[in-house]
């Protein structure tokens, strides 16, 4: 009986300090750094067909 007791007082209070308990983080922020890459890319090769076509006028 003095077990039952002793069980039931312990699990009573892990069941309050359960209930008190920080919540999970937030979630990560959304990485930008796949992208960057390929925008990068991009403006490249805009540039370049940019001054292709600037030299063809002027020749």
């Amino acid at each position: 009986m003095e077990n039952k007791n002793m069980l039931a007082s312990i699990l009573f209070s892990l069941i309050g300090f359960m209930s008190i308990a920080q919540g999970p983080p937030p979630p990560p922020g959304f990485p930008i750094d796949g992208g960057v890459e390929v925008l990068f890319l991009v403006a490249i090769i805009f540039g370049a067909l940019k001054i292709m076509r600037i030299n063809k006028k002027e020749t």
